[in-house]
């Protein structure tokens, strides 16, 4: 198969859906008697020779239509966003995406004990989240404004070695039911109903 952005992929005869081989574009297509080159950039070939072509055609797909996702990171962080309590009770929102010197925080909230949580937002909870929570945590605690500043790893999903992980480092974990939690009507105010 060679898709328009000159993709080129190879698919066995059943029910695989993904690709046997590929190559991606950009690269460079040199078609001879019973044989395909195809190179790119980094210096890789792909060849490809036919012993029998049994159908040579073309469809014009038209524009894509793009790919509107559910559920992913980004949606559950505006969710949480306006629903922190759903993490802890008494939790509000500070700031989303609070910029610091090494990324954004994904929220940056007050418990009802008055003390900062740093809040890492992922779909899939896993070691690596936990480490990039602990780097935040390690960053935002210097700041004697927001010191002493706890962490708390929100997913819907966490990985037992991530729980392991954050127990081990006093970050809380939360769990999150993606349905659940977007069905919550938001208290926030809004111009327009989405």
């Amino acid at each position: 198969m060679v898709k328009a952005d000159g993709c080129v992929a190879v698919h066995a005869d059943g029910g695989a859906y993904k690709p046997l081989n590929w190559m991606n574009s950009p690269n460079h297509r040199e078609e001879s008697d019973g044989e395909w080159r195809i190179t790119n950039t980094r210096g890789e070939e792909l060849v490809i020779e036919f012993e029998e072509v049994l159908s040579d055609v073309t469809y014009e797909m038209g524009v894509g239509p793009g790919l509107d996702k559910d559920g992913v990171e980004a949606h559950l962080q505006v969710l949480l966003a306006e629903h922190p309590a759903a993490l802890e009770p008494g939790l509000s929102l500070l700031e989303r995406e609070y910029a610091t010197d090494i990324g954004p925080v994904d929220l940056l909230c007050r418990d009802a004990g008055g003390q900062m949580v740093a809040v890492e937002v992922k779909r899939r909870g896993e070691i690596d989240g936990v480490e990039q929570l602990t780097r935040y945590l390690e960053f935002l605690n210097r700041d004697p404004l927001l010191a002493p500043v706890r962490g708390i790893l929100a997913a819907q999903v966490v990985k037992p070695q991530a729980r392991t992980l954050a127990a081990d480092r006093g970050i809380g974990v939360v769990e999150v039911d993606y349905d659940a939690l977007r069905g919550v009507e938001s208290n926030l105010l809004r111009l327009f109903d989405p």
